[in-house]
């Protein structure tokens, strides 16, 4: 991604290159594979001290103020090397949210933490239904006192077994509109009657089913408006599908050179397969791709 990077982000840029080549080479991103926690410690204190957690929290939370755009960067170098963790849960998912609706409380508590590396959060959203649509939300969670009690299974929640808070997208009103009557909740992962259950994926990437089996939550833990939640995870979404991009532009980039790698070292018929047309036409075709695909995770940004 090179389009008109001011001086910081090329500096951003190359940092991460050179630490992310050296700290996550491929066969430590296969042993992250079959590694149950998916991330070791050192690295990721490593990255905290980097400031990358922190990168977009402004710095009265104990972040660097960067923009967006910086945080693209970054994930580019990150998709190129797969990196394997909790980044894109913690800080996307989780603190992009804390940073949307969780009152001055909460983000001065926990996003500090999370930039320091020591605080995991996660989202919980997808449901067996599938999707992200907010009528296919079911998980419920009723009033009781000055607490709500949630009850309901969330599938495919990513580093659900690391986080220290879970944000769980829960119907707090039934309605027409299904867009109304949707809460978050920030709950703590050691509440009674939360179990985690981790599922076998193709990737290796570290998804899990979240149970709550009336799980108690304060009402204070409620960010932003009660009812009025989907908005903010629409927006969070949002952010998260752009921030998802650029990782992919960053591992199609790494796909394209390992491609041209290999095409120009093995001989077929004799001849080497990248003098092959049919091979160039291909390989020109995922430059395309590639140059469209950065072009627009950089405007979007």
């Amino acid at each position: 991604m090179d389009y008109d990077l001011n001086e910081e982000q090329e500096l951003l840029k190359k940092a991460a290159k050179g630490f992310l080549s050296k700290e996550c080479k491929p066969l430590f991103v296969r042993e992250m594979e079959e590694n149950p926690q998916g991330i070791t410690p050192e690295l990721w204190q490593k990255m905290a001290e980097l400031g990358w957690m922190g990168l977009i929290f402004p710095e009265k939370y104990g972040g660097i103020g960067g923009s967006y755009l910086d945080l693209m960067v970054l994930l580019v170098e990150m998709g190129y090397s797969c990196l394997p963790g909790p980044f894109f849960s913690t800080v996307i998912l989780g603190g992009i949210t804390l940073m949307e609706a969780g009152n001055e409380e909460k983000k001065q508590e926990l996003l500090g933490g999370i930039a320091e590396g020591k605080i995991f959060v996660t989202l919980a959203l997808t449901e067996a239904t599938a999707g992200y649509s907010p009528e296919r939300i079911a998980v419920k969670a009723e009033k009781d006192a000055d607490d709500f009690v949630i009850n309901g299974t969330k599938l495919f929640v990513p580093d659900a077994h690391l986080a220290n808070y879970i944000i769980c997208v829960a119907r707090t009103k039934e309605g027409e509109n299904k867009k109304d009557g949707i809460t978050l909740f920030l709950v703590d992962a050691k509440s009674k009657g939360i179990v985690i259950t981790p599922l076998k994926t193709f990737a290796g990437d570290k998804l899990n089913e979240v149970v709550f089996n009336n799980v108690k939550v304060p009402k204070g833990n409620i960010l932003g408006e009660l009812d009025k939640g989907w908005p903010i995870v629409k927006k969070v979404l949002q952010k998260a599908a752009i921030a998802k991009c650029a990782e992919m532009v960053g591992g199609g980039q790494r796909a394209l050179e390992l491609a041209i790698e290999q095409v120009t070292e093995r001989e077929q018929f004799g001849v080497k397969v990248g003098s092959f047309q049919a091979v160039q036409h291909h390989c020109a075709n995922i430059v395309t791709y590639l140059d469209t695909s950065r072009l627009m995770t950089h405007q979007a940004a």
